[in-house]
């Protein structure tokens, strides 16, 4: 088989990997304990929500096991199984979410303050990686707007951005020298979006799924979901939310700003370097599907009138 160019794994990548690998044999050395007999995450509480029929799938939900086993968390390292063999590290109480930056009344919320700011919903979202794989998840939550709106925006801010947890103690992939190159990403994982997709009634703070409380491994105890844009936009473990005028500087932007642009709506017209978007392989399904435009999600489709989304990837 002949490789095209754009087969061929970056340099930078292969040698983050190489050095993820030199990371695991170190651990493996110092380590009293391996991923085979490490403490699993704790199984999340029970969380009350009601369904909300407006926000529904077709196709049935991913398994739990699934959604819960296999998912990208830089922070516990680059494998689809590092999230739930590192988890139990991450202690999601106390915890308390900032919100500032170009807002009236700067806020900081307890979880529980969260917990109770809005009336939590169940939400059924399409999740699409652009690795090109996707599940459908019952996420508990509310629109983000809510938080946003209780912060009164100025009439400068444009951008809305998001801010995870930087502690290597909780987060063992931030350590430098072991898990700590991160794919390349400068620690803490930060994500953006505009204001007015911030304010979509789509975007979703999240605090659960399946009924339950977050796992860790998916973000607890509290996360952004954009179900239209790529997952690696849907920011987890959140300790801050600022209001800028310029666009804020994101995690795999920066770290690849031709692979990763700032919006990363979901496009089956524009392929990342490395992986085709004009399908999708659905966890649970042996076939690819064809992959929709904004993920099947076209109410968010006036947002972008007018714009160039080949140029605005």
């Amino acid at each position: 088989m002949k490789l095209r160019y754009s087969d061929i794994t970056p340099e930078a990548i292969y040698m983050n990997r190489r050095a993820f690998m030199v990371g695991i044999g170190a651990l493996a050395l110092g380590a009293s304990t391996t991923t085979a007999d490490a403490a699993p995450p704790p199984e999340p509480g029970p969380l009350k929500a009601a369904p909300n029929p407006a926000y529904k799938q077709a196709d049935p939900p991913t398994k739990y096991e699934s959604a819960t086993t296999y998912n990208n968390f830089y922070e516990f390292g680059t494998d689809k199984g590092d999230p739930v063999a590192h988890a139990a590290t991450l202690r999601p109480r106390p915890w308390s979410v900032v919100v500032d930056g170009l807002v009236a009344k700067p806020q900081r919320l307890d979880i529980d303050d969260i917990l109770k700011l809005a009336p939590l919903e169940e939400r059924v979202y399409a999740l699409r990686c652009v690795e090109g794989w996707s599940m459908v998840i019952p996420w508990i939550g509310y629109s983000l707007s809510a938080v946003l709106k209780r912060a009164e925006p100025t009439s400068k801010a444009k951008y809305v951005e998001f801010v995870t947890l930087k502690d290597p103690e909780q987060f063992p992939a931030q350590k430098p020298g072991l898990f700590g190159f991160g794919g390349g990403l400068d620690w803490p994982y930060t994500e953006g979006l505009r204001l007015d997709e911030a304010m979509h009634p789509l975007t979703l703070l999240t605090v659960g799924m399946y009924g339950k409380m977050l796992p860790n491994q998916n973000g607890a105890p509290v996360r952004v979901v954009v179900p239209w844009k790529y997952g690696f936009k849907s920011a987890k473990s959140i300790v801050r939310v600022r209001l800028t005028e310029e666009e804020p500087k994101t995690a795999w932007n920066k770290a690849a700003a031709n692979e990763y642009g700032f919006y990363s709506n979901v496009n089956p017209t524009v392929d990342h370097p490395r992986w085709s978007q004009a399908t999708e392989r659905r966890i649970g399904e042996f076939r690819r599907r064809k992959t929709l435009m904004f993920n099947g999600y076209d109410q968010v489709a006036s947002l972008y009138t007018g714009m160039d989304l080949k140029k605005f990837y």
